[in-house]
């Protein structure tokens, strides 16, 4: 775990209840790194949770005129969705509780309304498929923030300028 820096970053607390939301999640998680062991499914309670570093793609965005542009962030931000019924697993194995996943996107299909199935999708094609009831999601960051000199990088961006996805130029 990195040490925490003395940087000022607003804690977000958002619910999301239908598909807009959970797009409005969805960005703030983009590049969101995530060990498996700290993610989990538990059943009786319905519930999926994980704890991520998520990476302030705002800030960055304000980086991008200075000087360096090496003054990035990242956060610890829990992730949890009610309502859930079951979930499978591509190419993600609990036993390998110490790899590192890259979120690159939640979305939703529906289903039987109001249900459907939330996708966390991850790089390296993995990603946790969870039968959902309906859309109950709640993303709060937990406030350790630390800086970091890397901005993720991704395929068709300007070499250096780890564009993100929709970013022009990429």
């Amino acid at each position: 775990m990195p040490k925490a820096a003395p940087v000022a970053m607003t804690d977000l607390k958002l619910i999301a209840l239908d598909e807009e939301d959970l797009a409005v999640v969805s960005s703030l998680l983009q590049d969101a790194v995530v060990r498996v062991a700290d993610m989990t499914y538990v059943p009786a309670q319905k519930r999926f949770a994980a704890v991520l570093n998520r990476f302030d793609w705002e800030k960055a965005a304000q980086e991008k005129g200075s000087k360096d542009g090496k003054d990035y962030r990242r956060q610890r931000t829990a992730l949890r969705f009610d309502r859930v019924f079951g979930a499978q697993l591509k190419n993600v194995k609990p036993s390998f509780g110490d790899r590192i996943l890259s979120l690159l996107a939640v979305s939703f299909e529906p289903g039987d309304p109001p249900g459907g199935r939330v996708t966390l999708t991850f790089s390296g094609d993995a990603s946790i498929q969870l039968q959902v009831e309906c859309i109950e999601a709640e993303l709060k960051d937990l406030g350790l923030v630390w800086r970091t000199r890397s901005r993720p990088e991704h395929p068709g961006s300007e070499t250096g300028t780890g564009g993100k996805p929709g970013d022009a130029g990429s």
